[in-house]
């Protein structure tokens, strides 16, 4: 099936002429929608060579350039109808599923933002020689003036340097291998469903392109604009090819527009090994071995970390050494080693704590980044007289991200082949082992036998089938991003839900952007729950930040972590400001709610130990409160819970006392990490629990009822009136503070749910009033001098907390401060 000449009759079936560059440069091509490795570069006419070769260099700028901004209006209008037919899909009549929504549009809005990037990068380059250029044609001097503004224009246009805009766009180029994959499926689905659907078939065959300065609008066919990025690839080796003849080898551009040339040529050759089946070898169920994904990954071996380059097939999982090559030549793989993913088992887990000279290494590398980032900065200040310690410091900062990448992993995913072989990946990123995982569990499901591969041959060819063209270096992908963000990312996550059984969950929270900083963090574990919940805030101090990771992680009892759902959403440094936006995430079958607020600022240097998490125990509960951005202290919402989930049967509770030591571990982990704390309450045995919620209370510096309320309390219980006592001591709890009374009344609701189970428990109000009183209310302090009765004032504060358990009216309490901004709730739909 020829569907690039379908592409083209769709053009000629509207009255559109179509290119005959494109008719003879494919006219030969039937298997390959891309030029083979051997093409043969076609010279400019003789007659359009200026005698200048920098001229006729900045003249192939200008001209890709306008060629750069209609493809963009192309991809524009590509993705025009794309918003219309996602809401479709979710209505009773869709135009397309939502499987043939993301077929259809694969791979394009990520082609639209690499380009639209690429194309400003470039006209901001290109701007300064165009205006010169029309000066100079505009002003009407002698010859010997108009000689010298040639010379000024050769110099200018010597100067001009794009080859480094080239690279970043070419290190990118591995977006186009997914969208070539998937093109013909794409063309079919927009065939079969404009054969189907009346309305579909209108929208395919009258797609509107505002093609130029004037406004004037071309039409064009929806397989019409899918074939665009294909022709885009092949001409835009060919642009390269021209400015790297017309850029003299001592220009600065030289190296770089050489190596673009060659990751172009590379990619190109890999698509057509891939269209040839030159590599391919036929497997079991007449599936043939494929490329699916690759990409650099730190691998142990003996207990050393070094980062190679993984690529996963059809059948299996290669792993290879990558050597960079220089001056335009080719990069060299060394095969490591190779796994089948027939009956290959996986196992994932994170490191609990980094050794400690892991620790100080990393603590060194971060330290020497953010000092070379400080200098690269002013370096970048002072102007191009300042070009070669520029390209040093990016040199040193490539070299010491490299390190931190090799060294800086805590995720281990496991490989254990049936031949008793087994590997270790390491990963920085819970969302990229993630992705790792499901796609090798994907092919390990469908059991495909291995066929013995020629490794030679495989490892040969890593080269020309990457999509991965280099490590995901900070210093060389963002540049001078000026979208992404620098200050603390807060992020609240409040609950869960659409899980499909209980299970305990916790939520990680991850930024990209330069790794000064840990760029992770994570929840405590709920309690077993189908709508988990935590309102516990998480911040984030990030440096050149322009997307956020969310994923949500099941425990399950004697099994590994699950990821229950994951999503990246893109971080927009207009809309994010010191107000908290609410906001739903969809990761698959779960929704997080959650709410982010973002506050720039400049970062200090990397700490050399982590942050220490401030202690809990002995502090009054309103700074406990602040730090903690709620209004119940989590230490107090966790033993609740877990007190609620296997202890309100159990004969004594909170009047039988827990190991005392256990006791004071568990207050020990609560002042120093929360997460950690919870792990262990979840094991810890239930009087324990009970112990350290009697303990924290005990140990408030104030208790829960301020002390110069107390007589105010006794004088009410004093009262005859029932209705007015009721009355007076409710509305008491408003003038304490809002940690206080909230924090209060969680206890009571509480302590009331553990009452309703004293047939089993043994606990009645008047037990709970007698183990809890003395802690929350407390006389003030007396005098010297001065008599007290020490037992009425027990009775005083047994009887006040005996008074509010027995109230069925009570307000219920508000567990965490509102995040919630003047705008209305945002859902994004991932």
């Amino acid at each position: 099936m020829d569907v690039y000449q379908d592409a083209v009759d769709y053009l000629d079936s509207g009255h559109i002429a179509a290119d005959p560059d494109i008719l003879d440069e494919y006219a030969s091509s039937v298997h390959s929608p891309l030029q083979t490795e051997s093409m043969d570069f076609p010279e400019a006419p003789e007659c359009c060579i200026p005698e200048e070769p920098m001229e006729r260099r900045l003249l192939v700028l200008k001209g890709f350039l306008e060629s750069e901004e209609l493809y963009l209006r192309e991809l524009e209008a590509l993705l025009m109808p794309m918003k219309a037919l996602w809401a479709s899909a979710g209505t009773s009549q869709p135009v397309l599923s939502s499987q043939q929504v993301h077929t259809v549009f694969y791979q394009v809005p990520e082609l639209r933002d690499m380009h639209q990037t690429f194309y400003s990068a470039l006209k901001a380059r290109l701007s300064p020689h165009c205006s010169t250029e029309r000066a100079s044609l505009g002003e009407d001097s002698s010859l010997e003036s108009k000689s010298g503004e040639k010379a000024e224009t050769r110099h200018s246009g010597f100067e001009l340097m794009v080859g480094d805009v080239f690279l970043k766009m070419m290190s990118h180029i591995g977006v186009y291998g997914g969208f070539i994959q998937n093109y013909e499926e794409a063309v079919a689905v927009v065939r079969k469903c404009t054969q189907a659907d009346p309305r579909f078939r209108t929208l395919a065959q009258s797609m509107m392109l505002n093609s130029g300065p004037d406004k004037a609008r071309t039409t064009y066919t929806f397989e019409a604009l899918l074939y665009k990025p294909l022709d885009r690839l092949t001409k835009t080796t060919l642009v390269l090819h021209d400015l790297v003849k017309t850029t003299p080898e001592e220009h600065k551009d030289y190296t770089a527009l050489q190596e673009a040339l060659r990751l172009s040529r590379s990619f190109l050759a890999g698509v057509n090994e891939r269209s040839h089946c030159k590599w391919e070898v036929t497997l079991s169920h007449g599936m043939r071995r494929q490329l699916m994904r690759d990409g650099f990954v730190v691998d142990t071996c003996e207990g050393h970390r070094n980062l190679r380059h993984v690529f996963l097939y059809t059948d299996l999982l290669l792993c290879t050494k990558f050597k960079a090559a220089t001056k335009g030549r080719q990069d060299q793989y060394r095969f490591c080693w190779f796994l089948p993913l027939a009956g290959l088992k996986l196992h994932w887990f994170a490191d609990q704590e980094r050794p400690p000279d892991i620790q100080l290494r990393l603590y060194t590398i971060k330290t020497k980044l953010y000092l070379l980032r400080q200098q690269l900065q002013q370096h970048e200040k002072v102007g191009s007289r300042s070009s070669v310690l520029r390209h040093r410091s990016r040199k040193k900062m490539e070299q010491l991200e490299l390190m931190l990448l090799t060294y800086s992993p805590v995720y281990r995913l496991e490989l254990h082949s049936p031949s008793d072989k087994s590997h270790c990946l390491l990963f920085s990123s819970l969302y990229e082992l993630e992705e790792w995982r499901d796609a090798i569990y994907k092919l390990t499901t469908d059991t495909i036998e291995t066929i013995p591969p020629d490794l030679l041959t495989l490892t040969g060819a890593c080269a020309k089938l990457r999509m991965t063209q280099q490590p995901p270096l900070q210093t060389t992908n963002t540049g001078e991003d000026k979208e992404s963000l620098c200050g603390t990312l807060s992020v609240a996550i409040h609950s869960a839900c659409g899980l499909q059984q209980p299970a305990c969950v916790y939520v990680c929270v991850e930024a990209d952007g330069y790794e000064f900083h840990d760029k992770q963090a994570q929840t405590h574990s709920s309690v077993l729950s189908m709508n988990p919940h935590w309102d516990q805030e998480l911040n984030l101090q990030v440096d050149g930040a322009q997307n956020l990771r969310v994923l949500c992680v099941g425990q399950y009892d004697g099994q590994e972590d699950t990821v229950l759902g994951k999503v990246s959403t893109q971080l927009d440094c207009q809309t994010l400001t010191n107000r908290w936006r609410r906001q739903t995430l969809h990761l698959g079958q779960v929704d997080v709610n959650l709410s982010i607020k973002y506050c720039p600022h400049p970062l200090a240097p990397p700490s050399h130990t982590p942050q220490q998490q401030p202690p809990v125990f002995g502090v009054p509960i309103g700074t406990v409160a602040q730090q903690e951005g709620v209004l119940v202290p989590h230490v107090v919402r966790c033993c609740v819970e877990e007190v609620e989930r296997r202890g309100m049967d159990e004969v004594g509770i909170y009047r039988v006392s827990g190991v005392a030591s256990d006791i004071n571990t568990l207050k020990s982990a609560f002042n120093n990490n929360l997460r950690e704390a919870v792990t262990k309450l979840r094991s810890a045995g239930v009087n324990v629990v009970a112990g350290v919620l009697k303990l924290y209370f005990r140990e408030l510096p104030e208790p829960l009822i301020p002390a110069e309320l107390f007589q105010n309390l006794s004088r009410t219980l004093d009262s005859q009136d029932l209705n007015s006592r009721l009355v007076s001591v409710v509305s008491l709890l408003q003038d304490i503070p809002a940690p206080n009374r909230n924090t209060f009344l969680y206890l009571l609701h509480h302590l009331q749910r553990v009452s309703e189970r004293q047939h089993i428990n043994k606990m009645s109000l008047i037990n709970l009033a007698t183990v809890f009183g003395p802690s929350l209310v407390r006389p003030p302090v007396v005098q010297s001098g001065l008599s007290v009765n020490i037992s009425q004032e027990v009775i005083v504060q047994v009887q006040v907390v005996f008074f509010y358990l027995q109230c069925n009216n009570l307000p219920e309490a508000q567990t965490s401060l509102s995040h919630d901004s003047d705008d209305d709730e945002d859902t994004t739909h991932v």
